[in-house]
C-alpha cells in the first residue's frame, strides 16, 4: 500500500515537473506585422508577438536608429507587445529580437525593415478620373484549380452550392486584366481576399481569420502583390476591401484573446441594432448607441473593441502594411460607422497623414445624405466631429435612381426623386469624390432592379457614368447578369460565365451571349472608354434642369468642352428644345452623340423613347 502511494506521489511530481518544462519551452508562433518599413512619417511601431508564455520574457535588440519605447504585457501570458521608435536615420536591414529571461535568451526572431518604394508617401489614390470594376473573386474566374481545395481549410469547393466556394481566385483576375483594361475600367475593387477559414460561406470574405494572410484558396500574398504590379502596368489602380469592425469567429486569436475586452460584450454574441442614426442623433439614448457600435452582425463575426488601444494600433498598422506591401491606390472600408466615430477618425486620419493623396471610400449604407455627409473629410458637424475620410458610397443616389426609373412620373415621383436628391450635394464637403454605383455585391443586380428592362438599364448606366463622382460597376453588369430571386446573395454573386472550363457561354469573349448582352457590353465599353479620356466628365461642372414629362437633362462642362446628357424615360421620342436650356445651349449649334456617333443640329435632335443621348456640344 505504501509502495503504491509512493509511486502515485512520484508520478504526480514527474507530471508537475513535465508541465513546468513544457511551459518553459518558449516558442514564437506569430510576429505581426511580419516586417515593416523605414522612412514612415509616423515613427512608432507596435510589434505583437504570440507564443507560449512569451509574455514572461523581456525583449532585447540592438540596431542603429531604433529605440524601444515600451513593452506591454496583457492578461494572456502568450502575448508580448513591443513598441519601437524608428528614427529617420534607421536604414533597411534585419535585426534580431531576443526574448530573454534574465541573461538567458529563450527565443528570438529576425525582424526586417524594408525601404519604402520611391514616391510611396505621395501616391495618388483613385479619383473621379477612374471607373471602378468590383469583383467578388470566388465568382469571377478560376485561374488556378489546384487551390480549390486546400489542406487545413474548413470549407472546400462546391460550385453547385450557391453559398459555397466556387474556386475563383486571384490568378483568375490576373488572367483577365486585359479584358478589364479594354472595357475601360481604371481601378479594381476586389472583395476581401484575406483568409476566411470559416466552416461556411467563407467565399464572402468578410470574416477574416488572419489579417496578414491571403486565403490560400485565392492564392498567396505574393499572388496579390503580382496582381497589383500587373494591374499597375496597365494603369489600373488596386483598391483593397478592408474591415475594421469585426473578425471571423475562427480567427486564431479567438482561442486565446490578449485581453478580456478585445472583443465586445465579453466575446459573447449580442446583436447590433443597426441603428446607425444613433451616432448623429442628439436625442439618442446611450443604450441604443452602444448597442449599435458594440453589437455583432452575426455570431460568426465577433465585434472587435477598437477602443482597446493595443487593438486599435494593430488594425491601423495592418492597413498601412497592406498599402506599402501591395502598392494600394485605395481602400474600400466595410461597415464604416459600426467601428465607432472615435476610432474611425483615428484610423482615417492616421492613413491620410501618411498618404495625403490616397483615397478611402467608406460604406455608410443610408438613404439619408445628411448621415453620409457627416463622415466626409472637412465636414463641419454640429457636434464637432471631424473625420479624415475622403470618400463615401453614394447610397442615396443609387436608391433614388432605382425608384426614379421604375415608378410612374408624377409631381413627386419618378425623375424628380433623383433631381431632388442630387440637389442635396450642398451637404457634402466634396460630392465629386463620392462613389456612385448601380449595384454592388450586396444588392440586386441592376438589370434585376430595372425589371429586366433594357431601356431603363441603359438610362441608369449612362447616368452613373456621366454624373459627378467616381463610378463603380459590379462584375457582370456589362453582360446583363441578373438574380432570379430578389435579395439572394448567392445569386447576386453568380459566377461570371466563361470563368470556368466547360462554361456554355463566355462573358469575356462574347461566345454564347445573346444579342442584348453583346450590345450592352459594347454600349458600356464605348461609354467607359470615352469617359476615360474626357476630363470634362471627371472634374467638369454640373448643371441640371428640372425633369419634365419623363425627360431629365443635365450638362457637364468646363472651359474647353460641354456635354449634354438627356435621359428620355418615356416610350415616345422627345425633341430637344434649346429654349428650355438657355444657360447651356446659348450659342450651341450642333452635337455629336457619343453612343451612336450621329451628328446634327441640336434644335432638330430627337431622343428616342427609353433612350439616353450623350451629346458633345459644338458652336457650329
Amino acid at each position: 500500500m505504501k509502495k503504491k502511494l509512493f509511486l502515485s506521489i512520484l508520478s504526480l511530481v514527474f507530471l508537475a515537473l513535465g508541465t513546468t518544462v513544457i511551459s518553459q519551452n518558449y516558442k514564437i508562433d506569430r510576429v505581426e506585422p511580419p516586417f515593416w518599413y523605414t522612412g514612415m512619417k509616423h515613427q512608432q511601431l507596435q510589434i505583437m508577438i504570440h507564443g507560449d508564455q512569451v509574455g514572461q520574457l523581456e525583449p532585447a535588440f540592438e540596431y542603429p536608429g531604433i529605440e524601444k519605447d515600451s513593452v506591454v504585457r496583457v492578461k494572456s501570458a502568450n502575448y508580448l507587445f513591443i513598441y519601437l521608435k524608428i528614427n529617420d536615420n534607421a536604414n533597411s536591414g534585419a535585426f534580431l529580437i531576443s526574448l530573454k529571461k534574465g541573461a538567458e535568451t529563450k527565443a528570438s526572431y529576425s525582424y526586417k525593415l524594408n525601404s519604402r518604394t520611391l514616391g510611396s508617401a505621395t501616391r495618388t489614390g483613385f479619383n473621379n478620373s477612374d471607373a471602378i470594376y468590383l469583383i467578388t473573386p470566388d465568382r469571377f474566374s478560376n485561374g488556378d484549380p489546384s487551390n480549390d481545395n486546400m489542406p487545413g481549410m474548413l470549407e472546400q469547393s462546391n460550385r453547385s452550392d450557391k453559398n459555397g466556394r466556387h474556386g475563383g481566385d486571384i490568378r483568375g483576375v490576373i488572367n483577365h486584366l486585359d479584358y478589364i483594361d479594354n472595357m475601360g475600367f481604371t481601378a479594381l475593387w476586389i472583395n476581401p481576399v484575406l483568409e476566411n477559414n470559416q466552416p461556411g460561406v467563407s467565399y464572402h470574405g468578410y470574416a477574416m481569420t488572419d489579417f496578414y494572410k491571403t486565403d490560400p484558396r485565392f492564392g498567396t500574398n505574393e499572388d496579390y502583390l503580382e496582381l497589383s504590379r500587373l494591374a499597375g502596368k496597365r494603369g489600373i489602380k488596386l483598391i483593397m476591401d478592408q474591415v475594421m469592425n469585426h473578425c471571423g469567429s475562427s480567427h486564431w486569436w479567438m482561442k486565446d484573446l490578449p485581453t478580456a475586452d478585445w472583443i465586445h460584450n465579453g466575446a459573447r454574441f449580442t446583436s447590433t441594432n443597426h441603428r446607425r442614426s444613433t451616432l448623429n442623433d442628439p436625442y439618442a439614448a446611450p443604450f441604443d448607441r452602444d448597442a449599435f457600435v458594440n453589437g455583432w452582425f452575426v455570431p460568426t463575426m465577433p465585434d472587435m473593441n477598437q477602443e482597446n488601444h493595443l487593438l486599435g494600433d494593430y488594425l491601423i498598422q495592418n492597413s498601412i502594411w497592406w498599402i506599402e506591401y501591395t502598392s494600394l491606390s485605395g481602400i474600400r472600408h466595410d461597415t464604416h460607422p459600426y467601428a465607432g466615430k472615435e476610432f474611425m477618425a483615428r484610423w482615417t486620419c492616421r492613413i491620410m497623414d501618411e498618404y495625403p493623396s490616397f483615397n478611402i471610400v467608406g460604406e455608410e449604407w443610408s438613404e439619408n445624405p445628411a448621415i453620409i455627409a457627416k463622415w466626409q473629410k472637412g465636414k463641419q458637424n454640429p457636434d464637432g466631429y471631424t473625420s479624415c475620410l475622403p470618400s463615401l458610397m453614394d447610397f442615396p443616389i443609387q436608391m433614388s435612381l432605382t425608384r426614379a426609373l421604375t415608378e410612374p412620373e408624377a409631381w413627386n415621383t419618378g425623375y424628380i426623386r433623383l433631381y431632388e436628391m442630387l440637389a442635396n450635394d450642398f451637404l457634402y464637403q466634396d460630392p465629386y469624390n463620392l462613389v456612385v454605383f448601380p449595384d454592388n455585391h450586396d444588392i440586386d443586380r441592376f438589370y434585376t432592379q430595372m425589371n429586366n428592362d433594357l431601356g431603363l438599364f441603359r438610362l441608369g448606366i449612362t447616368y452613373f457614368l456621366t454624373i459627378r463622382g467616381i463610378p463603380q460597376i459590379l462584375y457582370g453588369t456589362e453582360i446583363l447578369m441578373t438574380n432570379s430571386v430578389r435579395g439572394d446573395h448567392g445569386l447576386i454573386r453568380t459566377d461570371f460565365p466563361g470563368g470556368w472550363p466547360g462554361d456554355l457561354s463566355n462573358g469575356f469573349s462574347g461566345v454564347g451571349l445573346n444579342q442584348e448582352q453583346l450590345e450592352t457590353k459594347e454600349f458600356m465599353k464605348k461609354l467607359l472608354n470615352w469617359r476615360k479620356i474626357n476630363p470634362v466628365i471627371h472634374t467638369g461642372k454640373l448643371m441640371h434642369y428640372s425633369p419634365s414629362n419623363g425627360l431629365y437633362v443635365y450638362f457637364r462642362y468646363n472651359n474647353t468642352k460641354k456635354v449634354m446628357i438627356a435621359l428620355n424615360k418615356g416610350d415616345n421620342p422627345v425633341r430637344i428644345d434649346p429654349l428650355l436650356y438657355p444657360e447651356m445651349l446659348a450659342g450651341v449649334v450642333t452635337g455629336t452623340d457619343v453612343l451612336t456617333g450621329k451628328s446634327g443640329r441640336i434644335s432638330e435632335w430627337t431622343i428616342p423613347g427609353k433612350s439616353p443621348v450623350v451629346l458633345e456640344c459644338k458652336d457650329r
